[in-house]
């Protein structure tokens, strides 16, 4: 039987009606999703719900804890570095298997992390973590040793899932098609496992019986698919699913009051912005795109910024559920969040933003709109998501703020997909875009960098296509300095070089809002514990530490009819990775990770 074959057979199956699924029991936890996914292959997928599912399905050396998103141990159960920072040696747990019976070892995260080193179509979602490793060896089967070309202090916090040798090994190529449909899914080692996959319907998995830290409480996780947040709500209240996130500040009010059902909001990890083409260039500084040319001045950008009034959105578009951004920390690491001082902060300011302009060199024409150096009108395209509220209704404020300092933006709002396509080609001018965080700051810096720009058209592991001396050095000096005061110092200077050079605007910080039946779930673990969010954690926590409520519906096996009729029944369920695209890919607006 061949590798595409073997997949399909692992997980095809008969349409269970509900009723039927409910008899053979077990404990259900359905969680609408409202966002994409790119790939469930871990080397390749970007998108939040995408590193979502893969937490739960690969183990980590070390994670972010639940109390405090301090490093803990995963497959690594201790580590310790060499006087001179140069060579870390993790201890790796003892007794630990893959799903396929198979011991996880020392050998499959040399594996893993020599692939990301040396296949550069690997490298999509975790190539920068590895970008200053010289070697990773398995001294033996318990010991991992990395040695790294200069001091890293990140390395207690690489986001990488750790995969099965014996697995990935057999599959040469990431990109191939007839590859990219391949068995590995379902060989985990995470608390759960993967079992059925439908692209943009449905992800099943189920709970790992021989998960090390214990099996989890509930007996299976579903992901559903809906177009919209507001689809994912009525399917909330109806019971359909059990657990909604990325709500709307007014779905958020109306669910406080909704019988059996419990909201919970916290500072998000999460930060939304507006990206500029500046100039979007591969490594070897060759232009790509078709960006405004006036965009690379940096005087209009940040006559822009000015001309933005981002209080304004976070009041009307997300009903004061955020904060205003300011760095590209947010808020919810307050070590390393940065903060403009007064005199710094681009305040909403229309009429220093026209002088601006005016001074800059960019006359108003007879119809009131701006002339570039090329004597044609300043047009701008401003990018968003469709299927996003947010950019739904910024957009409108957006297009009115730019008009009144004589920039003509024209809204253009597509699909996930094309959004995509668009930023990593650099066929924008302006986009709605968003990334998540992780309490270690290097990974989203080292995003900023000339090293993260992309190798060919259409490929990037960079935010903004951002490339500058003055933050690469910034950059350099906190990756290697290992004192915490100076490094959230060079951190937060760093931070204010991208401030002032606004390659981004970073509009806001959005609170999380979710809210789930508790008349089926009692409690979820937070992240950090207590205030924090329980979906899109860094880790695994939330799910995996789900507890269901005495006499919960979800107390059944299978999908609940409503679920069907969301996601379309089917016959035959068929497991592929969605989605093939060469070198490394931006992750679409607010779904990045």
């Amino acid at each position: 039987m061949g590798a595409a074959v073997a997949a399909a057979a692992l997980v095809a199956g008969p349409f269970v009606p509900a009723a039927q699924a409910q008899q053979q029991g077990g404990t259900v936890l359905r969680v609408a999703l409202v966002q994409e996914i790119d790939h469930l292959n871990p080397f390749l997928a970007s998108f939040a719900s995408s590193t979502m599912v893969g937490r739960m399905t690969w183990e980590f050396l070390t994670l972010p804890s639940a109390e405090d998103n301090t490093p803990a141990p995963g497959l690594a159960e201790s580590w310790s570095t060499s006087p001179d920072k140069l060579t870390w040696t993790y201890k790796i747990r003892d007794g630990v298997k893959w799903s396929d019976g198979q011991p996880v070892t020392a050998k499959d995260a040399a594996y893993t992390f020599t692939r990301i080193m040396t296949d550069e179509n690997a490298q999509e979602a975790n190539g920068t973590y590895v970008e200053n490793f010289e070697s990773v060896t398995a001294t033996d089967d318990r010991t991992l040793v990395i040695k790294t070309k200069t001091p890293q202090a990140s390395m207690t916090a690489l986001d990488v899932p750790i995969v099965p040798e014996h697995i990935w090994a057999n599959q040469p190529n990431m990109t191939d098609p007839a590859t990219d449909s391949v068995p590995v899914v379902g060989v985990g080692d995470g608390p759960f496992l993967i079992t059925e996959y439908r692209p943009n319907e449905l992800v099943r998995l189920k709970a790992n019986p021989d998960y090390w830290r214990g099996r989890a409480k509930i007996d299976e996780l579903q992901f559903i698919s809906y177009k919209n947040s507001e689809a994912a709500v009525n399917a909330l209240k109806n019971d359909e699913v059990d657990f909604v996130n990325r709500l709307t500040s007014t779905q958020f009010d109306t669910l406080k009051n909704a019988e059996g059902i419990t909201t919970n909001q916290a500072i998000g990890r999460r930060y939304r912005e507006i990206i500029v083409n500046h100039g979007a260039q591969t490594q070897s500084r060759q232009p790509i795109g078709d960006g405004n040319p006036v965009l690379k001045d940096v005087r209009v950008r940040q006559a822009i910024a000015r001309a933005l009034d981002p209080q304004t959105l976070v009041d009307k578009v997300l009903g004061g559920y955020g904060q205003t951004g300011g760095g590209i920390v947010p808020a919810s690491f307050p070590a390393y969040h940065w903060e403009p001082a007064a005199n710094e902060r681009y305040n909403f300011d229309p009429a220093a933003a026209n002088a601006q302009l005016d001074q800059a060199g960019y006359p108003r024409g007879a119809d009131g709109t701006r002339i570039g150096p090329d004597g044609k009108p300043i047009e701008l395209r401003l990018l968003g998501r469709a299927s996003e509220d947010f950019a739904q209704r910024a957009s409108d404020y957006v297009v009115s703020w730019l008009g009144a300092i004589g920039i003509k933006a024209t809204k253009q709002l597509v699909s996930d997909n094309e959004v995509d396509e668009r930023t990593n080609n650099g066929t924008y001018d302006l986009a709605f875009s968003g990334w998540g965080t992780s309490p270690d700051p290097d990974y989203i810096l080292s995003k900023q960098t000339c090293a993260a720009l992309p190798a060919v058209a259409g490929s990037s592991s960079s935010t903004s296509f951002f490339c500058d001396p003055e933050f690469d050095r910034l950059y350099a000096a906190e990756s290697t300095e290992f004192d915490p005061a100076k490094r959230a110092d060079l951190v937060k200077q760093a931070q204010a070089r991208y401030y002032t050079q606004v390659p981004s605007i970073v509009l806001d910080y959005d609170n999380v809002l979710e809210a789930y039946r508790s008349d089926n779930f009692a409690s979820f673990t937070k992240q950090p514990a207590g205030t924090g969010q329980i979906m899109e954690q860094s880790g695994y926590w939330g799910f995996y530490g789900a507890t269901p409520a005495e006499g919960g519906s979800s107390s059944s096996g299978g999908l609940s009819s409503g679920a069907w009729i969301a996601i379309g029944a089917g016959v035959v369920v068929v497991l592929a990775i969605a989605g093939t695209a060469a070198g490394r890919r931006r992750k679409s607006a607010d779904d990045q990770e």
